[in-house]
């Protein structure tokens, strides 16, 4: 019967929901900040000769650091 069909989508195969793109900003910035951050403490591991702790405390640092620029770029959800 003609009333019974559901009615189609109007968007097509390529289009993005809206907010899709939130997620891979958070976690781009979560990788970036630990990948930048754990570079710069291995060339003060190499610099100092620390044994990776300068390294590790870089990732953290990172990860600090991304979830600080998610919230403010992203901000809470409403």
């Amino acid at each position: 019967m003609a009333g019974d069909q559901n009615p189609r989508p109007t968007g097509g195969p390529d289009d993005i929901p809206p907010g899709a793109g939130q997620g891979w900003t958070a976690l781009s910035y979560l990788i970036a900040g630990m990948l930048v951050w754990g570079l710069i403490g291995w060339l003060v591991d190499g610099w100092l000769d620390t044994g990776g702790v300068a390294t590790g405390i870089g990732v953290v640092i990172g990860m600090a650091g991304g979830v600080i620029l998610v919230i403010r770029k992203l901000g809470t959800p409403t």
